[in-house]
């Protein structure tokens, strides 16, 4: 098997194990109607942590190449997804309100997941296919961090209501223009 092979069968595998990482745990993917409702939170809080509740989201992608008229042409698919057994809650805490927040949070990883399929669309790529697409993602992920902890801090967590107000119809404007 020569080294393009070699190195080819390799990214598979590695895509492969990726894939099944993420397939083996419990996830919903993010849809326009679906809205959380406590229940869905179902890991363990930690006793130590002064936060009311948590949301485990994240970007995942996947991609193939193939030559068209000896063109390379790239493939992708990119979701956002939640993670009911990595988010959790107490009960003590929450209301409706720190409800709606985590429910932002969630749709801020979609709105990031637009921003990543937008870049993946409008990039050129090379033969180094790989690393240009992880490289836009990492530079996504950075972005949707700051993004989500800037929502943090201004919102002081949901407590600011009239904050929290504001994120909610900009975000939801945000994901009807995107």
């Amino acid at each position: 098997m020569g080294l393009i092979k070699k190195v080819h069968f390799i990214i598979f595998l590695l895509a492969l194990l990726s894939i099944s990482n993420v397939q083996s745990q419990e996830v919903v993917s993010w849809e326009p109607d679906f809205r959380f409702t406590w229940n869905d939170f179902k890991g363990a809080a930690p006793i130590y942590s002064r936060a009311a509740a948590t949301t485990a989201s994240g970007i995942t992608y996947r991609f193939s190449t193939y030559y068209e008229n000896n063109e390379l042409q790239v493939d992708y698919k990119v979701f956002a997804y939640f993670y009911p057994t990595k988010s959790w809650y107490k009960p003590a805490l929450c209301n409706d309100i720190t409800l709606l927040h985590e429910q932002l949070h969630f749709d801020i990883t979609e709105l990031y997941a637009r921003k990543l399929r937008k870049k993946l669309a409008e990039a050129k790529f090379t033969k180094n296919v790989k690393e240009e697409i992880r490289k836009i993602y990492k530079a996504t992920i950075r972005q949707l961090n700051d993004f989500q902890n800037k929502y943090d801090s201004e919102t002081n967590y949901s407590r600011n209501l009239p904050v929290q107000e504001r994120w909610v119809k900009e975000i939801e404007e945000a994901l009807i223009k995107s």
